[in-house]
């Protein structure tokens, strides 16, 4: 009996000891539905509040808001209520007493409730995490970079030690989650080193995630472009993962990875097709000013005409209710898409204007780029832009900045650089990059052409500027011992300048660096060489051996960038054929898998070097590939559309002259003679000169004519005929070369109300004469490029005799007079006949 009361009694005091050790404000806390009952709670037990107690608290806060549409939520009402200062007191008290962990949370969960970067709590939490970040696990170092980041130190020693702890650490990684946050948020201080550890480390983890966890995917390609890093497999690996996941993503989603690949040159044709169709089922949805400028911003650039109509119609009618960062949003959209909407521009324009006050510089400049490229011209908008520009420039020392800003204040009307901006400038020039240096002389370029006391006064403040310009561009080139780094510097390079004072140097420095070219950057440097023009045969060989080298390495989708400067600018490398050969060989199996334009783009390329590969010519050709080409068409800008037909039809003409064998039809006679109505109406004077003495050489004007356009729609700037004698006929007399069924080639009368023409003489020649100015050359070269040879080559098939004649010919000091010009052109014609 008394062995059973004391029984009793240890099971009374064991379940009275569970009772008192649950911890009821915790529960409560978890179970709360709304922040009213979290603060309510928090003010009734104020006194026995414990750290867990704060944490959790802090962040049911913000689990409350973010679940919450943007629109809905309510983070100013939340940081107003009384209770919320208690929490952030009780917070600062116990910073010491929060475990690791929880102090992550709560510095985490405050900032989310938009407290301030400079607030005592948030640094203080900060200075603690810091003590500690040598014992964080990786979840908690991983949350605690985003907070580093968002309080814009990603720069600071603290991310130093975060990207020092990942480099050691980066084996110990198994969650993609943690690993690709760390990634973007660290991604300013990657080395290469380290980039491609955690290329090849993410690369596995992709393999061994969840498929639909889709945001490990986007943080990826966040961070190759924030390395500018294109690393075409997993870039491939990454694109699959989220063409999939494509019906789960909001606007916001779609239009963040689409920015993201433009800036990486990465837009596959799968991921913006599947995007456009889900962000067309989000247009009934997206009804408020959030998520329509989402919806607006990703879908308009590819919309339909019909579509895009109705999308800029609900932006006028939301128009007023837009806050100063949408109304940005949109004026940028509308340059983009080059929108006529005039009441929409006015009324987009109004928006800005009323919040003029509150946009950062960078946000001005690009209100002023966007309303410029619009033509929308209104003084008071613009009168007000040039006022803030100039503030801001006097104001700023960064050097990009200073770039910027003079960059579009020389957009505006009238643009003359006054003392303390060339003031300015001149301070930041020697801290400026390539790319910089460039926009600078182009803004200066303006200034001398619109100040007219630059005439009047030699030792002007621009002659100075452009000397500092021109010295720190050569320093730069000359100290650079990185070719990434210079590749990087110059890709987006363009003008008068660097043509003139920098180009030389580039390629003295590449050709210095170019034991450093691999297979990471020959895409790269093959596409700028193909850019700036230039025929450096040192730089092409070396680019074709790497390239034959490192063939399996170098991803398919490089090899259009890679083949390129081969093929416009008509370099035949001794590996050349070997190079085509193993390119060929590893683009046959990726066939089917590439995008439609890109495989366009490279039968073009091959075409152009006289290379045809079957396989390709036939899929590119087929009905089902076609269709898809056609589908792809609609999602892309109407330059590259464009650029995209023009080169089908080119190809398509390439194929029926020089492979008659693959029998593939011709199929743009309409879209040919769309283009000619387009053509451009202006008249060369050079070309008006050529055919007067043509005319004289040949015995009059009725032996010459003037823009012929040749069968599969080849315009030659004159063409004359010659009989067996080698003496002009008469127009009168000739007939024209037509295609009949099949693609054949045959005479037939040039004029259509006499069909009975007969044929030219048996032995006549047709001759086709073409000025090659300087656009058919090579910078700073005699070289033809690729195109002019084509041509060549397509009308000699055709059956004509072709005469090029080169500007720097016709333009040199021997053929300073007229007759000295007939002479030339008499020995073109006729010269070459009888040799």
């Amino acid at each position: 009996m008394f062995r059973l009361r004391c029984a009793n009694s240890c099971i009374r005091r064991l379940f009275h000891g569970t009772a008192v050790n649950r911890d009821q404000v915790l529960e409560q806390l978890q179970v709360c539905s709304a922040e009213d009952q979290v603060f309510e709670l928090v003010g009734r037990n104020k006194a026995k509040l414990t750290v867990e107690h704060v944490g959790c608290a802090v962040k049911m806060l913000w689990h409350f808001q973010k679940y919450k549409p943007q629109i809905l939520r309510t983070v100013d009402f939340t940081r107003s209520h009384p209770e919320f200062l208690t929490l952030r007191v009780l917070a600062e008290n116990k910073i010491g007493n929060m475990d690791d962990s929880v102090l992550v949370d709560t510095l985490y969960n405050f900032l989310r409730l938009h407290m301030e970067p400079h607030d005592s709590l948030v640094q203080q939490l900060v200075s603690e995490a810091w003590q500690r970040l040598d014992r964080f696990s990786m979840a908690s170092l991983s949350k605690f970079a985003v907070c580093i980041h968002d309080q814009y130190l990603q720069f600071s020693p603290l991310m130093g030690q975060i990207t020092n702890i990942l480099s050691r650490k980066l084996s110990t990684i198994d969650d993609a989650m943690i690993l690709t946050v760390l990634m973007v948020n660290v991604a300013p201080l990657v080395s290469l080193r380290l980039r491609d550890a955690l290329l090849s480390r993410v690369g596995h983890l992709l393999d061994t995630m969840e498929p639909s966890d889709y945001n490990n995917a986007r943080r990826v390609v966040q961070f190759l472009c924030s390395m500018k890093f294109s690393h075409w497999p997993l870039l491939e690996k990454c694109n699959q993962i989220l063409v999939c996941n494509v019906p789960r993503m909001d606007a916001e989603t779609i239009n963040l990875v689409l920015s993201l690949s433009q800036s990486l040159q990465f837009n596959r044709c799968d991921f913006r097709l599947a995007a456009k169709r889900r962000l067309t089922e989000l247009i009934d949805s997206s009804t408020d000013c959030i998520s329509f400028t989402k919806l607006f911003a990703a879908l308009a650039p590819m919309a339909s005409v019909e579509t895009r109509e109705g999308l800029e119609n609900t932006a006028l009618l939301l128009a007023d209710e837009l806050n100063a960062q949408q109304a940005l949003a949109v004026a940028e959209i509308l340059e983009e898409i080059k929108c006529r909407n005039l009441i929409l521009i006015r009324k987009i324009s109004s928006v800005v204007q009323r919040n003029i006050h509150v946009y950062r510089p960078v946000e001005v400049a690009r209100i002023t780029q966007a309303f410029t490229l619009l033509h929308y011209q209104v003084p008071e908008l613009l009168t007000e832009l040039r006022h803030i520009l100039v503030k801001f420039l006097q104001g700023s020392f960064i050097p990009y900045e200073v770039t910027m800003l003079t960059r579009v204040l020389s957009m505006l009307p009238c643009p003359r650089l006054d003392e303390k901006a060339t003031s300015r400038l001149d301070a930041v020039v020697p801290q400026c990059n390539l790319n910089d240096l460039s926009a600078i002389a182009l803004v200066v370029a303006k200034g001398v052409r619109n100040d007219p006391s630059y005439r009047h006064s030699t030792p002007s403040k621009y002659v100075h500027l452009l000397q500092a310009l021109n010295r720190s561009g050569h320093d730069r080139l000359q100290k650079a011992d990185r070719l990434d780094f210079v590749l990087d510097e110059v890709k987006f390079i363009a003008g008068e300048w660097f043509d003139e004072m920098l180009v030389e140097e580039v390629i003295i420095t590449l050709q210095r660096l170019m034991d450093q070219i691999n297979w990471t950057n020959v895409s790269e440097l093959a596409l700028f060489l193909t850019k700036i023009n230039h025929l450096c045969p040192p730089l092409m060989d070396r680019i074709a051996s790497v390239a034959i080298q490192d063939i399996d390495k170098i991803h398919h989708s490089a090899t259009y960038n890679t083949l390129l400067p081969f093929a416009i600018l008509n370099y035949d490398a001794p590996s050349a054929d070997e190079m085509f050969d193993v390119f060929i060989d590893r683009l046959t199996p990726q066939i089917s898998s590439s995008d439609p334009h890109l495989l366009v783009f490279l039968a073009y390329t091959f075409a152009v070097v006289d290379r045809f590969p079957e396989e390709l010519v036939r899929e590119i050709f087929s009905i089902d590939f076609l269709g898809k080409l056609d589908t792809q068409l609609e999602t892309v800008s109407d330059s590259l559309n464009m650029r995209i037909r023009l080169r089908l039809m080119e190809l398509n003409r390439a194929v029926c002259l020089e492979c008659p064998e693959f029998q593939i039809p011709w199929f743009h006679d309409q879209y040919c003679l769309q283009l000619q109505k387009k053509g451009n109406g202006s008249i060369n004077p050079v070309l008006q000169q050529i055919h007067k003495m043509l005319g004289e050489i040949l015995g009059g004007m009725k032996f010459v004519r003037a823009a012929v356009v040749t069968p599969y729609f080849y315009t030659i700037d004159f063409e004359c005929i010659l009989d067996k004698h080698h003496q002009p006929v008469a127009y009168s007399e000739l007939s024209t070369l037509k295609i009949q069924n099949r693609g054949k080639v045959e005479w037939t009368s040039s004029s259509p109300e006499n069909d009975q023409d007969e044929p030219p003489p048996p032995g006549a020649q047709r001759v086709a004469v073409d000025f090659l100015d300087f656009k058919s050359f090579c910078k700073h070269s005699h070289h033809v490029r690729g195109e002019p040879v084509m041509q060549k080559r397509h009308l000699e098939i055709l059956g004509y005799r072709v005469v090029q004649i080169p500007h720097f010919e016709l333009n040199s000091m021997e053929l300073s007079t007229q007759d000295a010009w007939k002479e030339y052109l008499k020995k073109k014609i006729f010269g070459e006949l009888s040799s």
